[in-house]
Parts: structure tokens; C-alpha cells; sequence
């Protein structure tokens, strides 16, 4: 596979809907990278971001580096399959919010992160780091401008982020440590950063499981509206639990 460069590729993956942005995300922020099985006139896509957040696109492939979570027409299954027999099927519920939905006002102690913050990030709750995975770490969400979080003292109690930045839409993530549950400090930080989307002329978007009954809930609270159903596969990677 030959790394090309993404804008180079978004043919294969438009038109844009709600759900994983991998390849915008690359094109717009520079993390992660695209290949190509030949170039010029390529008939298979890999974009990847680092965590393994991965899109796959054209015609079905074996790829043996292939790991993480992946997202791909359903006849890429029986190539995933070949490459990794154990290859799980990770349902997903996709979510818009829409323009007539009213957002609450910006809580007290919501801010933006800002580069100096990268430290309390890498503090987190290992179970949540994922929260600064599709920006390179840590440095590269504080550094972003997308991401609102609220701390206690020095430790960031919750972050909510554009996890996926894509053309027309932004995809939320939101992460809050064990400690500072049942707060409503989720539903605070995932509003501020529906709005700041909004300012961008783009669509707030959701992505969850069926299981995570706590980020559905955090998502109704908001008014996000169920669009469909979406899986993710996962390939030589365990399928994450709810947090």
C-alpha cells in the first residue's frame, strides 16, 4: 500500500454522512494518514487514525497490518474475515442533532482547553485517555479548539471533543472520570461543544452503542435524534466496553 495524500482520495468517501469521519478528519487536521493499493488510479482506500480508528473503502482487500475498528461497506466483511477469523460485529447507533433542537446555556466552569491543559489530559482515567486519540494525544486536543472540559482543582473532571471532524458534520465524544459521575458535567461539556459546532455552519453528530446506556442518555438530554443503525468491526482489537 502507498501513502497518498487524503484530499487526494475523498472521492471514495462521499457523499459525507453522520457516523466515523476518518478520511475528513485527516484532510482537515493533518493526523493519521490514507493509502492506496496502486497509485494513480487507485481501487482500495485505507484511512487511519491513530487509537485504530480506521476506513476502508473500493474494492474488498486482505490486509494483513489491518487492526483496529473498522468502518466499511458490509462486503469488506468477508476480506476482514480472512485477514482476522476472529473479526467482531460492533453495532453502533448514529445520531444528528437537529437545527430546531435548543441547546442549555453554557454551565459554569465550562471552558475550552487551551495547549496548556495537554498535562491534565494525560492524567486521565486510562479508561477514558481515548477522549485525545483521533488528535495524536493529549498535546494535539489541547491544541485544537475543539474540545470544552470542567476541573476540580487541577484535575479535569470531564472533556467532551470533536472526536471526528468531517465536512458537514462534527462528531462529539465525551468522556467524564469515574469520580465525577452523576454530576451532570457530561450533558454540560457535550452542549458546549454541539454549540461551538453550530457557530461552524456544521451538524452536531453522535455515535454509541446500544449498550452504553449512559451516553444515550447524555445524547436524548441534548436532542440528538437517532438517523440509523451502523456497525463497526473489529479486527485484531477487543470491542470496547461502555465506560
Amino acid at each position: 500500500m502507498l501513502e497518498v495524500a487524503a484530499g487526494d482520495v475523498e472521492g471514495f468517501f462521499l457523499p459525507e454522512r453522520p457516523g466515523p469521519l476518518i478520511q475528513p478528519h485527516i484532510a482537515a487536521t493533518g493526523v493519521g494518514r490514507c493509502r492506496a493499493d496502486r497509485w494513480p488510479d487507485p481501487r482500495t482506500v485505507v484511512a487511519e487514525l491513530p487509537g485504530g480508528n480506521v476506513a476502508l473503502r473500493g474494492v474488498p482487500m486482505v490486509l494483513d497490518d489491518l487492526a483496529g475498528l473498522v468502518e466499511a461497506p458490509p462486503e469488506w466483511l468477508p476480506a476482514l474475515r480472512e485477514a482476522d477469523p476472529a473479526t467482531a460485529v460492533w453495532p453502533r447507533l448514529i445520531s444528528a442533532l437537529p437545527a430546531t433542537a435548543d441547546l442549555p446555556p453554557l454551565r459554569t466552569g465550562v471552558r475550552r482547553l487551551r495547549p496548556g491543559d495537554a498535562p491534565a489530559l494525560e492524567r486521565l482515567d486510562p479508561a477514558i485517555a481515548w477522549i485525545s486519540q483521533t488528535w495524536g494525544g493529549p498535546a494535539g486536543l489541547a491544541a485544537s479548539g475543539r474540545a470544552r472540559g470542567v476541573f476540580d482543582g487541577e484535575v479535569l473532571a470531564s472533556v467532551a471533543c470533536v472526536f471526528f471532524v468531517g465536512r458537514q458534520h462534527e462528531d462529539v465524544g465525551i468522556v467524564t472520570d469515574p469520580a465525577f459521575r452523576g454530576r451532570g458535567l457530561s450533558t454540560a461539556c457535550a452542549a458546549a461543544v454541539a454549540a461551538d459546532i453550530r457557530t461552524r455552519g456544521r451538524t452536531p453528530t453522535w455515535a454509541t452503542s446500544p449498550d452504553n446506556t449512559g451516553s444515550r442518555a447524555v445524547a436524548e438530554r441534548l436532542g440528538f435524534v437517532h438517523v440509523r443503525d451502523d456497525v463497526l468491526y473489529a479486527v485484531r482489537t477487543p470491542i470496547p466496553g461502555p465506560d
